[in-house]
Protein backbone atom coordinates (compact mmCIF):
# COMPACT_ATOMS: atom_id res chain seq x y z
CA UNK A 1 0.00 0.00 0.00
CA UNK A 2 1.04 3.18 -0.82
CA UNK A 3 1.78 6.02 1.73
CA UNK A 4 -1.01 9.36 2.02
CA UNK A 5 1.88 11.59 -0.15
CA UNK A 6 2.00 8.81 -3.05
CA UNK A 7 -2.30 8.42 -2.85
CA UNK A 8 -2.73 11.83 -3.05
CA UNK A 9 -0.57 12.30 -6.02
CA UNK A 10 -1.74 9.56 -7.76
CA UNK A 11 -5.83 11.11 -7.53
CA UNK A 12 -3.85 14.49 -8.95
CA UNK A 13 -2.26 13.17 -11.44
CA UNK A 14 -5.98 11.75 -12.80
CA UNK A 15 -7.22 15.24 -12.57
CA UNK A 16 -8.35 15.84 -16.44
CA UNK A 17 -7.51 19.16 -18.12
CA UNK A 18 -10.26 21.56 -17.91
CA UNK A 19 -11.45 20.05 -14.60
CA UNK A 20 -10.80 20.37 -10.91
CA UNK A 21 -11.57 18.84 -7.26
CA UNK A 22 -11.44 20.36 -3.96
CA UNK A 23 -8.62 19.30 -1.36
CA UNK A 24 -11.26 17.54 0.24
CA UNK A 25 -12.36 15.71 -2.78
CA UNK A 26 -8.90 14.56 -3.09
CA UNK A 27 -8.37 13.17 0.30
CA UNK A 28 -11.38 11.49 -0.14
CA UNK A 29 -10.11 10.08 -3.05
CA UNK A 30 -7.06 8.86 -1.23
CA UNK A 31 -8.50 6.82 1.27
CA UNK A 32 -8.56 9.57 3.73
CA UNK A 33 -11.63 11.23 3.93
CA UNK A 34 -10.43 14.53 6.75
CA UNK A 35 -7.04 15.05 5.73
CA UNK A 36 -7.70 18.13 3.25
CA UNK A 37 -5.34 20.11 4.79
CA UNK A 38 -2.76 17.53 4.89
CA UNK A 39 -3.58 17.35 1.02
CA UNK A 40 -2.61 21.27 0.85
CA UNK A 41 0.62 20.15 2.70
CA UNK A 42 1.42 17.54 -0.19
CA UNK A 43 0.36 19.79 -2.99
CA UNK A 44 2.74 22.99 -1.53
CA UNK A 45 5.80 20.72 -1.34
CA UNK A 46 4.80 19.63 -5.27
CA UNK A 47 7.46 20.54 -7.92
CA UNK A 48 6.46 17.19 -9.90
CA UNK A 49 5.09 18.68 -13.48
CA UNK A 50 3.28 15.64 -14.04
CA UNK A 51 0.65 16.51 -10.99
CA UNK A 52 -1.08 19.24 -11.84
CA UNK A 53 -1.47 20.42 -8.12
CA UNK A 54 -3.14 23.89 -10.15
CA UNK A 55 -6.16 21.88 -10.38
CA UNK A 56 -6.61 21.37 -6.65
CA UNK A 57 -9.31 24.30 -5.33
CA UNK A 58 -10.49 24.83 -1.86
CA UNK A 59 -14.38 23.45 -1.66
CA UNK A 60 -15.87 27.02 -2.00
CA UNK A 61 -14.56 27.10 -4.89
CA UNK A 62 -11.62 30.04 -4.03
CA UNK A 63 -8.21 29.18 -6.27
CA UNK A 64 -6.30 29.28 -2.91
CA UNK A 65 -1.83 29.62 -3.12
CA UNK A 66 0.25 27.82 -5.84
CA UNK A 67 3.51 26.71 -4.93
CA UNK A 68 5.01 28.82 -8.11
CA UNK A 69 5.70 32.38 -8.37
CA UNK A 70 8.28 34.76 -6.67
CA UNK A 71 5.24 35.56 -3.95
CA UNK A 72 1.82 34.49 -2.83
CA UNK A 73 -0.17 36.62 -5.22
CA UNK A 74 2.07 35.87 -7.97
CA UNK A 75 1.52 32.07 -7.53
CA UNK A 76 -2.13 32.33 -7.10
CA UNK A 77 -1.99 34.30 -10.56
CA UNK A 78 -0.03 31.96 -11.86
CA UNK A 79 -2.78 29.11 -11.25
CA UNK A 80 -5.35 31.14 -12.32
CA UNK A 81 -3.75 31.65 -15.46
CA UNK A 82 -3.65 28.08 -16.17
CA UNK A 83 -6.91 27.56 -15.28
CA UNK A 84 -8.31 29.65 -17.41
CA UNK A 85 -5.94 28.39 -19.92
CA UNK A 86 -7.40 24.86 -19.66
CA UNK A 87 -11.14 26.64 -19.95
CA UNK A 88 -12.07 26.69 -16.07
CA UNK A 89 -14.13 29.87 -16.13
CA UNK A 90 -12.92 31.66 -12.63
CA UNK A 91 -14.57 35.23 -11.40
CA UNK A 92 -13.47 36.98 -8.02
CA UNK A 93 -10.94 34.28 -7.40
CA UNK A 94 -13.35 31.40 -7.62
CA UNK A 95 -14.07 28.81 -9.91
CA UNK A 96 -17.56 28.69 -11.47
CA UNK A 97 -19.11 25.16 -11.75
Amino acid sequence: MHNFTDRVRAVVRQIPRGQVLSYGEVARLAGSPRAARAVGTVMAGNFDTAIPCHRVIAADGKIGNYNRGDTPDHGRQLKIAKLKKEGINIENGRVLK
